[in-house]
């Protein structure tokens, strides 16, 4: 079985700056992709940052600037610095990654189950 676990999300003033954390566990033989999405209320789920194994990163084009996506391989682990935050970054972020598990030695699609940023004064 496989989890991916989101924390650092909270409560920040606009300007302000907030770190995510998403921890992969479970039996794991590797992990490709790794992405950050977010979900606004009464807004579709969009992709906000996404890095491959090997370090390439793509942002959506209303957080580049402002927003950085890292991981540590040796830790399943990804990241994402989020700076300059406005009021519209507003949303539950969820964490996205392509596991293969040990068990079945396919790839499959994991979500987390989300952490809430909300941008306000």
């Amino acid at each position: 079985q496989v989890q991916l676990v989101e924390s650092g999300g909270g409560l920040v003033q606009p300007g302000g700056s907030l770190r995510l954390s998403c921890a992969a566990s479970g039996s794991i033989v590797s992990i490709n992709d790794m992405r950050w999405y977010r979900q606004a209320p009464g807004k579709e789920r969009e992709l906000v940052a996404d890095i491959t194994s090997y370090g390439s990163t793509n942002y959506a084009d209303s957080v580049k600037g402002r927003f950085t996506i890292s991981r540590v391989n040796a830790e399943n682990t990804v990241y994402l610095q989020m700076n300059s935050l406005k009021p519209e970054d507003t949303a539950v972020y969820y964490c996205n990654a392509d596991c293969q598990a040990i068990a079945t030695m396919t790839w499959v699609n994991y979500w987390g189950q989300g952490t809430q940023v909300t941008v306000s004064s």
